[in-house]
């Protein structure tokens, strides 16, 4: 029998919302929607609007997660749908291949128009991982070597070439061999770095200027010192601004804080304003020049999606609302307000070991409490499960306040905030009120513990109805 016709989105939205889970069980990935229905986030989401996701109940979540940086400008935000809408009304030539369009060389004049100086040129690709993959092949091919460093702790990406500049283990166990000759030093650490770099083999340093996994700053002197040893050892600085690129640390890039000038700056998630995949590599002209060097090295590296008008015109959009709204700007005011809310709970509760962070980019870190007790309960906590602790402050916010963060990192107890650059100011004071409720709860652990093993129990059973 042949398959049924395909029907609309329009009749897919209206006549099968709530088959989301059944749906994934089945074709999809079953492990994460129990992942979901024990912790009882298997919500079912049917709309987004700001800096909030909305259920099918009609209830409001605050979103904090923000698809791991994506809605920087909120979702759906009205100037980057009519950006998707203008592209598609138009019939563009998109994608000829064997020629160039519009939309991507405006969004290449723009990006390199605001970012340092030290890039001159554009490399289009679909996502951070792409644009991770592009630097390392760009970083060899223009020096000649074959050698890459990244930091312990480092999220780069999970594509094979990226995922071999991944410091979590988690995530490499199983897909080896990996990439050869990429070696980790600590972040933070120069001298380690300086080791390294003597040898005089090293092609590139990829760096995340704040680490995304743990919310990790760098020490005040680490980047500037770090771009300074690369450049006297022939090795090209990159930094991986996938994820702290576009505002989100209260700079248009987080390499401003410290005055950088990078031979590379990846980037991606806020560049698609929510919508379409999109990324990219900024490069020095004379890495870019050494790698295409020739008519005949014109295509030794693309992608097929590659700087698509719906990509770029993402990309436009975002940069447009960014400076209109004044968001790079806020997302600095507003980070500040998150901090100063935040940092006193370091004082008051002994299991918050840290608040951190640098714009709308925020963590916060637990640590054993005081007192013996408390203390062997928590290492039996570690024993059966690492990062527990912090599900129970998240499971909490989710369920009694309708905040939706996440675990900043496998198995590490810091909690981590990525909020759409339009959040409110009240949303903000809402969600400190509200952290420091479920912590205070959280750090009774015994209490803590009954609750999230009762309510975890419930959905165990519901999820295998």
């Amino acid at each position: 029998m042949p398959p049924e016709p395909i029907p609309s989105v329009r009749e897919i939205l209206a006549g099968r919302t709530g088959d989301e889970l059944a749906l994934n069980d089945r074709y999809l990935n079953p492990q994460m929607g129990r992942i979901l229905r024990t912790l009882g986030f298997d919500k079912i989401w049917v709309h987004g609007e700001g800096a909030h996701l909305i259920d099918a109940d009609g209830q409001r979540y605050l979103d904090l997660f923000g698809g791991y940086g994506v809605f920087a400008l909120g979702r759906n935000h009205p100037e980057a749908v009519a950006a998707m809408e203008e592209v598609m009304a138009a019939r563009t030539g998109n994608l000829p291949q064997l020629g160039v369009t519009l939309l991507s060389g405006v969004l290449a004049e723009q990006l390199l128009a605001r970012t340092p100086g030290s890039v001159g040129a554009m490399v289009p690709a679909n996502t951070g991982t792409e644009a991770v993959e592009a630097a390392i092949k760009i970083a060899r091919a223009a020096t000649g070597r074959s050698r890459i460093l990244y930091a312990k702790h480092a999220f780069h990406g999970l594509t094979l070439g990226s995922l071999s500049l991944n410091g979590d283990e988690i995530f490499r166990d199983g897909f080896g061999p990996l990439l050869p000759d990429c070696e980790a030093v600590s972040f933070g650490d120069l001298d380690a770095l300086q080791c390294q770099l003597e040898r005089g083999d090293v092609a590139a340093f990829i760096v995340e200027p704040v680490q995304g996994k743990g919310v990790n700053l760098p020490p005040a002197d680490y980047l500037l010192g770090a771009q300074e040893r690369c450049r006297a050892a022939g090795t090209l600085f990159v930094c991986d601004e996938v994820q702290t690129g576009l505002g989100r640390t209260g700079r248009f890039l987080a390499a401003e804080h410290w005055s950088l000038q990078p031979d590379m700056i990846c980037l991606s998630k806020a560049l698609s304003g929510g919508l379409v995949p999109v990324g990219a590599v900024l490069v020095s002209r004379a890495a870019f020049d050494s790698v295409f060097d020739g008519m005949e090295r014109a295509v030794r590296h693309g992608s097929t999606f590659g700087g698509n008008d719906l990509a770029a015109a993402a990309g436009l959009a975002t940069l447009r609302v960014l400076e209109r709204e004044g968001l790079v700007q806020r997302a600095a005011r507003m980070g500040e307000l998150l901090l100063d809310l935040t940092r006193p709970l370091v004082e008051r509760y002994p299991v918050v070991r840290d608040v951190r962070g640098l714009g709308l980019m925020w963590g916060i870190e637990f640590g054993p409490p005081e007192g013996r007790r408390g203390r062997a309960l928590w290492n039996a906590l570690e024993r059966g499960q690492p990062g527990l602790f912090s599900q129970l402050v998240t499971v909490p916010l989710f369920h009694e306040h309708r905040i939706f963060c996440q675990v900043a990192g496998h198995r590490m107890n810091v909690i981590k905030a990525l909020p759409a650059l339009v959040i409110e100011e009240s949303e903000i004071r809402r969600f400190a009120v509200a952290l420091e409720e479920v912590v205070t709860r959280a750090e009774h652990m015994p209490s803590a513990l009954t609750r999230f093993g009762v309510r975890v129990a419930r959905q165990a059973v519901a999820a295998r109805r």
